[in-house]
């Protein structure tokens, strides 16, 4: 998720419990590849040894780029490309990127070609993206031209780019979507995205669709960081000291390119996800949208215990 999984909050969830694999903040391809792009994008592909395996998700509309990219991610040490053709955002789709790409199928087949040739088979490369533009049933169409790339694994969010995450995910339809990998590309993998709410709400719509291979989880994280494991209901205390060690992660990873800092503000969209759900956590959270260094939060939560 853009400005979510960076380096600093994947070691947060690393600490709280760690999922199967991790995919990194989208990057621009075409700001990676240009001459002064890889200083630019560094923070958003920054990894410690302790994350593998760790994906590198990409977005663009020029195969070029794709294809030199993809050729030093797996230089750079990541598992696998992911190429993001789900991202609903405006300006992103205007580009002709993202989901975007649902309605140029054409140029989505062109970059998954161009990323598997910069791959070389040496790492996989897999697509995420949605059922469709504006209908559901458009995923009939869409899907199968993906399928036939035989991507590594194929990522769904089980709802339009129209429908953004305003309506239930369409897990009713699930069962398709698996049979359309059977028939067409039976060795891709399917995940599936949308209201994945924990590990055990994994385990039970793996009960309910077993030709699903995984599920990935996204805003899930927002209502319990610990949603990779069985802990459904952190203490006050087991909250705090995750957002310990995320500012704490935060002022190791500050510094994301040469002179080139961590902006403090962004942090703080976090709070909320630690400061939640007990007496005092409206009050605790104001305070702490008043501060302006890790070291005021720190304050804050020291005089508040």
């Amino acid at each position: 998720m853009d400005d979510v999984t960076d380096v600093v909050f994947r070691r947060v969830i690393l600490r709280a419990g760690r999922p199967d694999i991790f995919f990194t903040e989208f990057t621009n391809a075409a700001s990676f590849c240009s001459m002064r792009g890889e200083i630019s994008t560094r923070g958003r592909l920054t990894f410690t040894p302790d994350e593998q395996p760790v994906v590198a998700q990409i977005w663009g509309t020029n195969p070029d780029n794709f294809r030199e990219m993809t050729q030093r991610m797996f230089v750079r040490g990541f598992a696998g490309v992911d190429i993001n053709m789900g991202c609903p955002d405006k300006t992103v789709v205007k580009n002709g990127a993202g989901s975007g790409l649902i309605e140029n199928p054409d140029l989505a087949v062109e970059l998954i070609r161009a990323a598997k040739a910069g791959a070389s088979s040496k790492i996989p490369i897999s697509v995420k993206t949605r059922l469709g533009s504006r209908n559901v049933e458009e995923f009939r169409d869409w899907l199968p031209k993906i399928l036939r790339e035989n991507v590594a694994n194929l990522t769904v969010h089980l709802r339009t780019r129209k429908e953004m995450s305003k309506v239930p995910a369409h897990f009713e339809l699930i069962p398709e979507i698996v049979r359309l990998r059977d028939e067409i590309a039976p060795i891709t993998k399917i995940t599936i995205n949308g209201d994945i709410l924990s590990r055990q709400h994994s385990l039970e719509l793996f009960a309910k669709y077993p030709g699903v291979d995984g599920f990935m989880i996204g805003r899930g994280v927002f209502a319990n960081p610990f949603c990779f494991t069985s802990l459904e209901n952190p203490t006050r205390e087991q909250l705090l000291d995750l957002l310990n060690y995320h500012l704490d992660q935060f002022d190791k990873f500050r510094e994301v390119a040469p002179g080139v800092s961590r902006r403090f503000d962004p942090l703080k969209h976090f709070f909320k996800i630690y400061v939640n759900n007990f007496d005092g956590a409206k009050e605790l959270r104001e305070k702490m949208m008043a501060c302006k260094t890790t070291d005021e939060v720190r304050e804050i939560m020291k005089n508040s215990n």
